[in-house]
């Protein structure tokens, strides 16, 4: 029986390869909602799912490519010093927020600031790691 379609939740936990956590929602309390099957997760994570029965528990490792993606250079954006707001209070390593598509916000993480400007890495931070989640389906709603 598939999930597809359905609302389910899941509890899990999410390490990379070395064995960091990164994400756990038992430390939450409360399983991850969702519709199963409809991209709201990453893709790897997503597909786990769909064949799961309540109570089950699963393993997955998920490669790069099908959780956050590879890093892209692309992603590295330059913003010259008279354009950026506040530019002598940001430093290496700050997580500042940029105006996306539809006024959305897109995280970034300051990687370099020089007299000039700022370099800003808009990559996810999880973007070219392969990730590993324990699963348990806790509920399929309908």
């Amino acid at each position: 029986m598939s999930n597809e379609g359905k609302k389910v939740r899941a509890h899990y936990r999410g390490t990379l390869d070395d064995g960091t956590q990164f994400d756990c929602s038992y430390d939450r309390g409360e399983p991850i909602e969702f519709v199963a099957g409809a991209g709201q997760m990453i893709k790897g994570f997503d597909a786990a799912v769909l064949d799961m029965a309540v109570g089950e528990k699963r393993t997955v490792h998920i490669p790069a490519a099908e959780a956050y993606g590879e890093r892209s250079e692309d992603m590295i954006l330059f913003f010259p010093a008279d354009q950026v707001p506040d530019f002598e209070k940001i430093e290496v390593g700050m997580k500042l927020f940029l105006q996306g598509p539809g006024g959305m916000p897109v995280p970034v993480s300051v990687c370099e600031v020089t007299p000039e400007g700022v370099k800003l890495d808009a990559n996810h931070e999880l973007a070219g790691k392969d990730l590993n989640f324990d699963i348990e389906l806790v509920e399929v709603l309908d």
